[in-house]
């Protein structure tokens, strides 16, 4: 009975093997949906759309991105979560997806390990530390020596609460052991303007909004936030560089599907956007919205959520940010 139980086993298993290769082989049958949290004609929709532009190249069907702005990208990542585990319904989700958001909200209506597998990461956005140049702080260390002197009586502004601009300068804070206020915006446009006027003076910005800014004087950039230089600014040190060693913090996009979809179609996913991505035109198409291509095998990026996820929390924490 036993021999007989284990060759039922083996053969069932055989059996779903064999039906998963199946899908592969035929997938996609249709159209696939790649839904991005953003709304359209921002950087991150243009990331989404050269990503949907080789998929349909390479898969021979349509993949056609949706934009599903709002609640901190939970619509669109909530839809991803509930959808069939067949590949095609696709997530471009950022790191406020997967690795905030599980810290800065109470209940989310999906568990980001759980619910979603990963097809790889596909890039960073680029952020740097930048101020008013009437500010007066020539360079990162007199910034930091300005900052500890206002005793948390500076500001700074974001494009949101819990939004990676927010965590990013309360990292930095963290680690200079420095308080200052933070000054919410509803998006970078809004923060950006008011650091350019000068009514506030300070604040963590993602490149694709500033740097003409940046290139024309407008405003003062001390650092980039990454743990290496940006090909398309490179006169810009990392903050590492510029005077506070060990500082990284990196705005990324992943490609991730329903958890449980065939593995067979995830590696048929990566296999197609790894080798795109990877491209010195689709590098500099990317450069010039601030966006640095990345890749990694599914594995590869689950080890790193798990880290980002873990690396944020502490964040949070130590900002002493309450979970909505």
């Amino acid at each position: 009975m036993r021999a007989i139980a284990i060759v039922l086993c083996l053969s069932l298993g055989f059996i779903v093997a064999d039906a998963q290769v199946g899908r592969a082989d035929d997938y996609p049958a249709r159209n696939v949906t790649l839904l991005c949290p953003f709304p359209a004609g921002g950087g991150t929709d243009i990331l989404a759309r050269m990503l949907a532009q080789e998929l349909s190249e390479k898969l021979g069907k349509p993949v056609i991105v949706e934009n599903r702005p709002g609640a901190a990208t939970q619509i669109a990542a909530n839809a991803v979560a509930h959808s069939e585990p067949d590949g095609y319904h696709l997530l471009l989700a950022p790191i406020t997806t997967l690795a905030i958001g599980p810290s800065v909200f109470k209940k989310l209506p999906y568990d980001t390990v759980k619910d979603f597998a990963p097809v790889g990461l596909v890039g960073s956005a680029q952020f740097a530390l930048v101020a008013n140049p009437s500010l007066g702080a020539k360079t990162l260390p007199d910034l930091i020596a300005l900052i500890k002197g206002k005793n948390g009586q500076i500001s700074y502004a974001t494009s949101g609460a819990s939004t990676p601009h927010h965590l990013f300068m309360e990292m930095f804070l963290k680690m200079i052991d420095a308080k200052a206020q933070h000054v919410p915006y509803r998006g970078s446009v809004a923060a950006v303007t008011d650091v350019v006027s000068g009514r506030v003076p300070m604040m963590m910005v993602d490149l694709a909004a500033s740097m003409a800014l940046i290139q024309d004087g407008k405003l003062k950039a001390y650092g980039v936030t990454s743990s290496s230089r940006i090909r398309a600014m490179r006169g810009i040190p990392t903050i590492a560089e510029a005077g506070l060693p060990g500082y990284s913090a990196n705005g990324w996009f992943s490609v991730v599907v329903r958890a449980g979809t065939p593995q067979p179609i995830v590696d048929k996913l990566n296999g197609v956007l790894m080798p795109y991505l990877k491209r010195p035109d689709v590098r500099d198409r990317l450069q010039a919205v601030a966006i640095e291509p990345r890749t990694s095998t599914p594995d590869e990026m689950k080890a790193f959520l798990a880290s980002e996820i873990v690396k944020w929390a502490r964040v949070v924490k130590d900002a002493g940010i309450q979970p909505q």
